[in-house]
């Protein structure tokens, strides 16, 4: 896979889900303020809010990769998508549904969250392999 190719694969993913997250924000704060309980509500809007800091996360990690650890912030675009499809997904799936059972899916997208946060301050602190 080319240094090219990821980044912009990580840019794209990155708007993306911040578009969606704009869409989901919207989207919980009109047609589901009345049909979703005060805690359901909050569910939604921490899915919501979570997923636009990690699409933006996504965003700034791709553009550090040329002067930085391409290996660590391409390891921490990775994370931070499994994050937002783990954290942010289960949260949604539990607002909208009320099965609990999804809130156990939670912590696993927090600790991917983490370690993409991990990942991209050491990845911001090395400087790239010299080509050979």
């Amino acid at each position: 896979m080319s240094g090219d190719s990821w980044r912009q694969r990580a840019t794209v993913a990155g708007a993306v889900f911040a578009a969606l997250a704009v869409a989901a924000g919207a989207f919980g704060a009109h047609a589901l303020r009345n049909s979703l309980s005060a805690d359901q509500l909050a569910a939604y809007e921490t899915a919501a809010r979570y997923q636009m800091y990690h699409a933006l996360a996504l965003l700034l990690a791709a553009q550090l990769a040329p002067r930085r650890s391409p290996a660590l912030l391409r390891a921490g675009c990775r994370l931070f998508i499994a994050g937002i499809v783990l954290f942010s997904g289960s949260l949604y799936v539990l607002a909208l549904t009320g099965r609990r059972w999804f809130g156990a899916i939670t912590p696993l997208g927090g600790v991917a969250f983490l370690a993409g946060w991990v990942c991209l301050a050491l990845g911001s602190l090395r400087r790239p392999e010299p080509a050979a």
